[in-house]
């Protein structure tokens, strides 16, 4: 089934405008066949959050927006799959077309805008689907509402039922002003309500974990002040990052390049790579860290774990790659922990941090 995915993917699907050939590849997920995928390798398997993974590979944000095909992407072999963002209201999002592939870079820029259907449609799926596997959902806020807090409040209200972990997105740089929530007033402020949020339905929703998902375009100070608040209100976890609004020196799509929106993709790892060590050194193990960016290789994933990650999201690498990515992900991990005489991860996660953070900046 794997294979056949990939077949579709390359080249056909290359060869439609990007948007089109993401729509086309949600709808084949119809097609994937229904029961367990194959079991991973025990020494896979991550805890974190309070929650069972079977494998440190999840699917990010921006795939399955509208929670339309969660379980075939399961059963597809991810670990973990996070749906959205979602905003309390159906949205457009920016006018078409917005978003580029940068072939020759691996990369893509994508200026898309939280379009999604809304939370009730999502909701009324998220709640037929059978309670197995992890899915997150990422939530935002609609772009014209006046109290873009009271947004994040009301989804976590929402969606506590069915979520198996939140994540609070303030770092898409196609919303104007969101990522002006990650400047420490603010912050602090959108922390506090949306974790009185989860704490008010936790009677009936159990304790849904909440994570921060952060821009890779923080100054360092300013990370610092991420970073001090998400530990004084005790979130569970933070993403990092983001795409992009930074084009490294080295793209070699010029002219693409020149598209606004957020850059994903092999061309932000090392930058993507920098922030989580740094991230990760800041946090004091206080919680886990999800690193996102530039994930195309069983090797870019170990890179990020070494870097502060427990668990691993990607999106991009799948445009260049296909869905066979995944399994030979697995085995790359797989591998590198038989001969590191390693029983799980744990033991490698954050090993380079520090040495990563005395490194020059990426440029």
């Amino acid at each position: 089934m794997i294979g056949f995915f990939d077949r579709l993917s390359r080249p056909f699907l290359r060869a439609f405008d990007p948007e089109d050939a993401h729509n086309l590849a949600l709808k084949a997920l119809r097609f994937v066949p229904r029961g367990r995928p194959e079991p991973d390798p025990p020494e896979l398997k991550v805890r974190a959050f309070g929650l069972n993974f079977p494998n440190p590979i999840g699917l990010a944000a921006g795939f399955d927006k509208n929670a339309v095909a969660p379980d075939a992407l399961l059963r597809l072999g991810f670990g973990f799959v996070e749906v959205g963002s979602l905003t309390p209201r159906p949205q457009l999002g920016n006018p078409r077309p917005r978003v580029f592939r940068l072939e020759a870079d691996g990369g893509v820029i994508n200026r898309l805008g939280f379009n999604n259907g809304g939370a009730a449609a999502a909701l009324a799926r998220l709640a037929a689907r059978p309670r197995e596997g992890v899915v997150g959902v990422n939530i935002g806020a609609n772009k014209d509402s006046v109290d873009r807090t009271e947004d994040y409040v009301r989804l976590i209200e929402t969606f506590a039922a069915v979520a198996s972990y939140f994540t609070v997105n303030v770092s898409s740089p196609n919303t104007p002003g969101l990522r002006n929530l990650q400047q420490a007033q603010a912050l602090d402020e959108l922390l506090s309500r949306v974790m009185e949020a989860r704490d008010s339905v936790r009677a009936r929703s159990g304790p849904t974990p909440i994570l921060v998902k952060i821009a890779p375009d923080l100054t360092l100070p300013e990370l610092d002040d991420v970073v001090g608040i998400a530990r004084k209100h005790r979130v569970d976890g933070m993403i990092v990052s983001n795409t992009t609004i930074s084009r490294p020196s080295a793209l070699r799509d010029r002219e693409k390049a020149k598209e606004t929106g957020g850059l994903s993709g092999k061309p932000m790892f090392k930058l993507s790579t920098r922030i989580l060590a740094e991230t990760f050194v800041r946090t004091e193990n206080a919680f886990p860290l999800i690193g996102v960016g530039g994930i195309d290789s069983g090797a870019t994933a170990i890179a990020k774990i070494k870097a502060g990650a427990t668990l691993v999201q990607l999106y991009t690498g799948l445009i260049y790659h296909g869905i066979g990515l995944v399994p030979r992900m697995k085995a790359d991990i797989a591998a590198a922990l038989k001969r590191g005489n390693r029983d799980s991860l744990a033991a490698m996660v954050g090993v380079d941090a520090a040495d990563i953070t005395a490194d020059s900046w990426p440029s």
